[in-house]
């Protein structure tokens, strides 16, 4: 596969190309990655007391169950929202993933990890105090995430061929 990216002052908007033989499961798997890429900046809306915030998905570092429900905690704040945790995990991109009974993390948004192999792990963020624990069930999925995107970054640095015209 050849990745080409090519440089047109003249358009108006950014346009991406797939150029295939047939529709095979990889070509849709890059086109779901595409879109997916697309919509992490999709906004959403969140509460703090009665005012109304429309926030990046980027922005959001975990959502958790809290004393007045479900809060979304960015670096510095939190708010609210009126979903359910199970109805957040069908709606938010796959960047997004349960680590708990309680919460779900951005995994875009992970700086480190501080293993515990008796009880929950700590999750650490960049820039803030705030932490969040994944629970030893959900510990290995969240590796896995963690380091098939790892694995998916290195192989898109390296696999590129740019063309400027």
């Amino acid at each position: 596969m050849k990745i080409r990216i090519e440089f047109d002052e003249c358009l108006q908007e950014e346009e991406i190309i797939i150029r295939c033989p047939s529709l095979s499961e990889r070509v849709q798997k890059i086109q779901k990655i595409l879109s997916e890429a697309e919509n992490s900046q999709e906004k959403m809306l969140l509460f703090k007391n009665e005012t109304e915030y429309y926030l990046n998905l980027d922005d959001i570092l975990f959502f958790e169950t809290g004393i007045q429900g479900i809060e979304a905690h960015t670096i510095d704040n939190i708010f609210q929202t009126k979903f359910k945790l199970y109805e957040l995990e069908e709606i938010l991109p796959r960047f997004f993933m349960r680590i708990s009974k309680s919460a779900i993390l951005n995994t875009n948004q992970v700086y480190a990890i501080n293993r515990n192999l008796a009880a929950s792990s700590v999750i650490e963020f960049r820039h803030t105090h705030k932490q969040v624990y994944v629970s030893r069930n959900y510990y290995k999925p969240l590796k896995n995430k963690l380091e098939e995107k790892r694995i998916h970054a290195n192989n898109s640095k390296s696999a590129g061929t740019y063309t400027q015209q």
